[in-house]
């Protein structure tokens, strides 16, 4: 209990230190007089198409009337790859403008090939006013039916008109447009003078400031949209209960069948041989191999369980609010540093009732069974993203700060969860007595083996949410914004449940066939839908997504490899719980020698 308080105490000091606010928010509450200067920064600029490659704002050779301001930016901005700078636009408020000069440049002959050779990779601008997002696209390509790229004429937008609307006293919505009667030709390889131009109209509205954001959540609401989202929970929930009611039915009426035939051949000839799952009553309790290795990997993945439980929490009470920039980065940093004693007990603790010794070497090897793939991973891409000069690319104050993190808060906790693991002293709850020498495994079937029975678990539950995956990867690589989180909680929740009940089922099938080694088989087989959203990728990039380039094709699948390598754990930890507890449930319902 003093854990748990310390760590809820810790989660409240980081969130408002990091400005996340644990409440539902919707932004900053200014409010403003006629005159004041609303706050617009400029974010970041990048192909559409690629949501990873994203650059400052100044890298391209835009103007500036006045000297350029950073915005000090919160943790989980820095690592949403958010650089915010003062923008050329002054838009004071209630103060309209018509077609004013926002400064002018000169463009050499290397920025005018600069600015076309963003404009024909779909550049586009992303800002902020007052905390609300705005975007728009550079320039545009007239190809009027010519094939030849050399004879395509390349446009820059350089007037964009501000339509702001407001009530009362304070920012409610902005809308920014290009106007397509103000474009500078920069097709020709010569100088080209340059004036950025800005109108700004300003209406009034009804909407309250509470309601600002909902504009941004209306987009993933539309009915046409719940209507594929509900469909996909309903086609998923069927799927499951046939299936699962299917093979739940087979599984209860096998196992009366049992109990009742083992319970026949105990009443009339004692000396009868055994057979099926009873005879190796005395070998499917005996302990793994590399069971340090199993301990840290139920106690990664009992951790990035929890991890999970809270992200949906704080999604469903609304702090994953539309553009609440780097709060779910945040969450997820935060989060994980305060649950590695968890980790750390679960495996410590798994470890010694297996009658392990080394517990330091098993919490070491916790600790880094995630986090290891990840850093390395990291470390990589961020060495891409530094040769690109991305926004991407952590500063070096960031790193120092996760670092920090993980130095003062994540293996102290880890320790003193593996140090509480240790001392808890409890044996391992076996129904049956493990014999002196192991039985021999009997020849199995080619789909009796690891690998069939892995491609069989993790197909049932990779079906139940195949469809919602579209939606999640669609925001996660893209720019359509997802916040039906409590259709994503339910997904997870049938996600959890069918891995649960495939891998006991699979482990009773596994036990039935005399083989007893089913400690390893159940974590790989409920685990194995992370290689199928693995392969999802795959799907997804190639025929779903327009991506290219080295730089987000390293960051889409080296960040998902992380992702499903994570699920892998979490889903292999529901499965081997699962079917600990039913293989204890089967033995202690027969007697045994």
């Amino acid at each position: 209990m003093v854990l748990l308080s310390s760590m809820t105490s810790l989660l409240l000091v980081f969130f408002f230190l990091y400005g996340v606010s644990p409440v539902i928010s919707d932004g900053s509450d200014h409010r403003y007089k006629v005159g004041d200067d609303v706050p617009l920064y400029a974010n970041k600029v990048g192909p559409f198409h690629n949501p990873s490659e994203t650059y400052r704002y100044f890298d391209l050779p835009f103007c500036s009337s006045a000297p350029v301001k950073e915005k000090k930016e919160a943790l989980g901005e820095v690592l949403n790859g958010d650089r915010l700078v003062s923008a050329p636009y002054k838009l004071e408020f209630l103060g309209e403008k018509n077609s004013e000069v926002a400064c002018r440049k000169r463009l050499s002959r290397e920025d005018v090939a600069k600015f076309r050779d963003v404009i024909a990779k779909d550049y586009y601008f992303q800002m902020y006013y007052d905390d609300l997002p705005i975007w728009g696209f550079l320039g545009k390509v007239v190809k009027e039916g010519k094939t030849d790229p050399s004879e395509y004429k390349y446009y820059l937008f350089n007037h964009l008109q501000f339509e702001i609307f407001y009530n009362k006293d304070r920012v409610i919505e902005i809308i920014v447009r290009t106007d397509q009667n103000f474009l500078v030709d920069l097709t020709e390889d010569k100088e080209v003078q340059v004036d950025f131009t800005y109108t700004v109209r300003w209406k009034e509205t009804e909407i309250p400031f509470e309601k600002r954001m909902e504009k941004y959540s209306l987009a993933s609401s539309m009915p046409h949209h719940l209507e594929i989202h509900w469909f996909s929970i309903i086609n998923s929930c069927v799927t499951v209960l046939l299936l699962t009611g299917f093979l739940a039915t087979i599984l209860m009426r096998v196992l009366k069948n049992d109990f009742v035939k083992y319970a026949h051949d105990e009443e009339a000839v004692d000396d009868q041989e055994e057979t099926g799952w009873k005879l190796i009553h005395g070998d499917v309790f005996r302990f793994p191999k590399h069971k340090s290795l199993l301990a840290a990997a139920l106690g990664s993945g009992t951790q990035l369980f929890t991890l999970a439980v809270f992200i949906f929490m704080l999604a469903l009470v609304g702090v994953f609010y539309p553009y609440n920039r780097g709060a779910l980065f945040t969450a997820l940093v935060v989060i994980y540093a305060l649950t590695s004693g968890i980790a750390g007990y679960t495996a410590a603790s798994f470890y010694c009732q297996l009658e392990g010794t080394n517990w330091v070497r098993n919490v070491i090897l916790t600790g880094s069974l995630f986090c290891g793939p990840l850093l390395l991973t990291f470390s990589f891409l961020n060495t891409v993203a530094i040769a690109y000069q991305a926004t991407a690319a952590l500063p070096f104050g960031t790193i120092v700060v996760i670092f920090l993190i993980w130095a003062l808060v994540t293996s102290p906790l880890l320790i003193l969860g593996g140090i509480a693991g240790k001392n808890r002293k409890s044996e391992f709850q076996a129904p049956c007595r493990t014999t002196k020498y192991p039985r021999e495994i009997p020849p199995m079937r080619w789909y009796r083996r690891t690998l069939p029975q892995m491609a069989m678990a993790g197909f049932l539950p990779f079906s139940a949410i195949y469809i919602e995956l579209y939606y999640i990867f669609a925001s996660v690589w893209g720019h359509r914004i997802y916040t039906i989180y409590s259709i994503l909680s339910i997904v997870f929740l049938i996600l959890v449940i069918v891995t649960a009940f495939i891998t006991v089922a699979l482990t009773y099938f596994q036990l039935a066939a005399e083989d007893h080694e089913w400690w390893w088989r159940s974590l790989l087989c409920g685990g194995s839908t992370g290689l199928f959203i693995y392969a999802y990728c795959l799907y997804y990039y190639y025929a779903r997504s327009d991506m290219s380039g080295f730089m987000q094709t390293s960051f889409f699948f080296g960040y998902m490899a992380c992702i499903c390598y994570g699920f892998f754990l979490m889903l292999g930890t529901i499965g081997f719980r699962a079917s600990l507890l039913f293989v204890r449930h089967i033995y202690r319902s027969i007697k045994c020698e």
